[in-house]
């Protein structure tokens, strides 16, 4: 049954809608942090949590999933190498929404994505190199 199977079109086609996630998902790894709109914001989060969960599994099968989803091996190598170590305590909720008010042109409700206490991890790591 595809009972309560609906997920948010983003009012795009499907293969843009998977390019766009890819896209947003990428930067929020590779930058910590994202200002999108809110619809943007709720389809993104679980797609990083789950890159992070193959991330922290590390195997070559896990790498070759993220790549076929992020299809950069950039984004990839920093993922697994970078981001997953810094994770390996946290059980899950890798990503946090902050609603952050209306945008000014069009007043669509926005948000900023980012990773749980990243910031303060990438410190201590800096610090214990």
């Amino acid at each position: 049954m595809r009972h309560r199977k609906h997920r948010g079109a983003l009012g795009r086609p499907s293969g843009h809608r998977r390019a766009l996630l890819s896209n947003l998902a990428g930067e929020v790894i590779m930058h910590g942090s994202i200002k999108t709109t809110e619809a943007k914001a709720r389809a993104v989060r679980p797609y990083v949590e789950k890159m992070l969960t193959l991330a922290k599994r590390g195997d070559l099968h896990a790498r070759r999933q993220a790549l076929s989803k992020l299809r950069h091996r950039k984004v990839v190598d920093f993922l697994f190498h970078d981001l997953a170590p810094l994770f390996t305590e946290r059980a899950g909720g890798y990503t946090r929404m902050t609603k952050t008010g209306f945008r000014v042109g069009d007043a669509a409700p926005m948000a900023v994505v980012g990773l749980v206490d990243y910031v303060e991890q990438v410190v201590k790591a800096e610090l214990v190199e």
